[in-house]
């Protein structure tokens, strides 16, 4: 979605106008979160841009796509720009995972009631 939005409205109170832009700007987020995924893609990822114009977009992160909506218009913005564009996204293993768990070490016993001692009858 490329698409410039109007942020003042005749007749229309300037924060309603800004929630009704958020709103289909989520409404588009999650249409494209439904569509089926191609053959070796886990999800989807966006690239996004957002800005008073399209010349003056800047790149940012999906979670900062609302809150930069929000400034353009506090700033005084007549406008705002914004720019979804869905690819392909595939998980990479992690590589920061400690596969040894210090509490099934070989150490360690394997019966946690082999520590307790059986009271004296």
């Amino acid at each position: 979605m490329r698409k410039t939005f109007a942020l003042v409205q005749e007749g229309r109170h300037r924060d309603r106008v800004l929630e009704a832009v958020k709103h289909e700007i989520r409404k588009y987020l999650k249409r494209e979160r439904r569509r089926e995924l191609p053959e070796g893609v886990d999800f989807l990822d966006f690239d996004c841009r957002v800005g008073a114009s399209k010349e003056t977009a800047q790149v940012v992160h999906l979670s900062e796509l609302i809150p930069r909506v929000d400034a353009v218009a506090r700033e005084g913005g007549e406008q705002a720009y914004v720019e979804i564009l869905a690819k392909p996204g595939v998980r990479r293993p992690r590589t920061d995972v400690v596969r040894d768990h210090p509490a099934q070490s070989s150490d360690a016993p394997d019966d946690p009631a082999a520590d307790t001692p059986t009271p004296a009858a």
